[in-house]
């Protein structure tokens, strides 16, 4: 069982959702700290620059400006030094086309965002027995 913390990385244009997201992870006492992008690009900045200190998980919204999640894993997964990261994607999609894309670039998981709170806690639930269980590498 893990004992130590790990970093939340949110990469989400939407202040609502950052806000649950963030109360729903205060429950989570595995969690380090959070970090916050608002679009991909500045989260590719932000993971380039080792803004993000491991072990993280990232959490990326499909839908945002500048840089869509989407192209923003892409880019993750070409990038030698970030391509392990254990992503999960957030959407309001229930698309099965919108899933079959994220999961063809690994992702760990595809949370849909319909109800901010109570779909919020049961992810953040879920995100802390992934933890619990799962070793991350430190690097």
């Amino acid at each position: 069982m893990r004992t130590d913390k790990v970093n939340i990385f949110i990469v989400e244009d939407d202040a609502i959702d950052i806000m649950a997201i963030r109360r729903s992870l205060e429950n989570v006492n595995i969690i380090g700290s959070i970090y916050v992008a608002k679009d991909g690009i500045e989260a590719l900045e932000k993971l380039r620059a080792g803004n993000i200190p491991p072990p993280y998980i990232i959490l990326m919204d499909l839908n945002m400006p500048r840089m869509n999640g989407i192209d923003c894993i892409k880019e993750i997964r070409l990038d030698p030094h970030l391509k392990q990261a254990i992503i999960f994607a957030l959407s309001t999609s229930k698309d099965e086309k919108d899933k079959f894309q994220v999961y063809n670039y690994n992702v760990a998981g595809y949370i849909i965002k319909c109800d901010a709170g109570d779909n919020f806690d049961m992810a953040m639930r879920m995100l802390e027995q992934y933890l619990k269980v799962v070793e991350l590498p430190n690097k």
